[in-house]
């Protein structure tokens, strides 16, 4: 939706030639739930003997051999089996790319294939601008909930508030619809026009909103300056861009309150992004040392050091962390609790530590395919096991009753911890009282000044400690 989440015979030749740019590298967390995968089956039901003819008829086709290109040669088969076979006709194109999808859909919940709308959705996301109506949502149990309207956006201007649920778009019923093809309906080029239709609260008439599209440029930083000159920052995701507008808030901030004598760095729920953005924001807060290595194929490939001289490198540091911090998110909470550089407040993360590299393929689709594991300046491997914080502040992030917590190592097919066999999805306990959750403050106005005893237990506690009324 809107942000604030493209001939069998000769096959070994065509492989050998394609050898795509990667482009960079995406860190990101699958929608609070289990990854659907495509899976292929036929169900055939014969009488005895038109089955003793059709088996006869393809005998010849089921031997296989053992060659490097038999199951490229086997592809080809079932395509014309299914082409000439099939109840009705069925274009080449949509057969072959499932089968791409559901090739790279094995391999783990986070690689995948994507056609050229999607992938342009991803593009779209990467830079935090698009062509939409501005609503930050939250996808959980088939259900669209509003979090925030983009200040000054079609949605905010007509009215659509934060709870709202999202019931159709464009007359198109949202349950059980892929997130994907949800913000296909929403996106679009500007001034089109989309109708959005909403439940509020306990009323139950259905709120209809007639919006026109417009470019949407979405923030990743929320920054206030809260009593006693302690700054607060919050990420939302790392996209194109994220470093710099985080410098662009902490200069505003220091002229217009002077020196900071505490930062609080929310990361709640945010889901990942840009490695290059990640790295950097964690170099604003360390004067030098590792931020963080990546292994591939148990071989350390890389590893990122900060230099020295950061933005915020010596002010006494709080770091907020929930169920759904995830992957750069988590590789930044971990590079500054290792360096003893923070004080890691919330609950355990999401735990996903892969990297995705992201490739251009031809005809404008792409590739997100996992390359590599990260580590943190300690050796921590954060794959499937997440970011332990210092003082735990359990529920900051109350799940759904109906679908209770979801972390990486309950996805099917999740990769392990390097050196480590899959362990099997986990059953999450359900909350036996869970509601509609507290989110993190999406917007200024949301972040009280003086923190201290208010709802949110986490920013409260974390507020203390760098004030230094509350220690570890």
């Amino acid at each position: 939706m809107d942000a604030e989440q493209p001939s069998p015979e000769r096959a070994e030749t065509a492989v050998a030639s394609l050898k795509p740019k990667p482009k960079r590298r995406w860190w990101s967390k699958t929608a609070r739930g289990s990854k659907s995968r495509v899976r292929f089956g036929v169900v055939v039901a014969l009488g005895a003997f038109a089955a003793g003819a059709v088996f006869t008829a393809f005998a010849s086709l089921a031997a296989a051999g053992d060659g490097p290109y038999d199951v490229v040669r086997q592809l080809g088969r079932v395509l014309v089996l299914v082409e000439n076979e099939y109840v009705d006709p069925v274009e080449r194109s949509r057969l072959l790319e499932g089968a791409i999808k559901g090739m790279v859909g094995e391999l783990d919940p986070h690689s995948s294939y994507l056609p050229p709308e999607d992938y342009d959705i991803f593009e779209a996301d990467t830079k935090g601008e698009f062509g939409g109506i501005g609503v930050e949502v939250d996808f959980r149990n088939e259900a669209v909930v509003v979090i925030a309207p983009i200040e000054g956006s079609p949605a905010d201007r007509a009215g659509i508030r934060s709870g709202d649920r999202i019931f159709a778009i464009d007359g198109t019923p949202v349950r059980d619809k892929p997130m994907q093809d949800l913000v296909r309906l929403m996106r679009g080029k500007p001034g089109t026009r989309v109708i959005v239709s909403v439940s509020r609260g306990s009323e139950e008439r259905i709120l209809h909103f007639t919006l026109s599209r417009q470019i949407i440029q979405v923030s990743s930083v929320v920054s206030k300056m809260l009593d006693g000159r302690v700054l607060y920052l919050r990420i939302k995701q790392f996209q194109s861009g994220t470093h710099d507008e985080m410098l662009d808030a902490i200069g505003k901030m220091r002229a217009e309150a002077g020196a900071f004598t505490g930062v609080v760095l929310d990361l709640r729920s945010d889901p990942g992004g840009l490695v290059d953005e990640a790295s950097g924001v964690a170099d604003e807060f360390l004067g030098g040392g590792v931020i963080y290595t990546t292994r591939h194929r148990g071989q350390t490939v890389d590893e990122v050091r900060a230099g020295p001289g950061g933005a915020l490198s010596v002010e006494p540091l709080v770091v907020l962390v929930n169920e759904y911090s995830a992957s750069a998110s988590e590789l930044l909470a971990g590079a500054l609790q290792d360096q003893k550089r923070a004080t890691i407040v919330g609950a355990q993360t999401f735990g996903k530590g892969s990297v995705q590299t992201i490739i251009d393929l031809p005809g404008g689709a792409g590739l997100r395919l996992t390359t590599m594991r990260y580590y943190t300046p300690g050796g921590h491997a954060i794959q499937a096991e997440g970011i332990t914080p210092d003082v735990r502040v359990d529920g900051t992030f109350v799940p759904d009753q109906h679908v209770g917590l979801i972390r990486e190592s309950d996805l099917e097919n999740h990769l392990p911890a390097e050196g480590t066999a899959p362990a099997p999805p986990s059953s999450a306990e359900p909350v036996a009282d869970g509601g509609t959750p507290e989110m993190p403050p999406s917007t200024p106005k949301e972040i009280p000044i003086n923190p201290t005893g208010g709802k949110d237990l986490a920013l409260s506690i974390g507020y203390q400690i760098v004030k230094g009324v509350l220690h570890r």
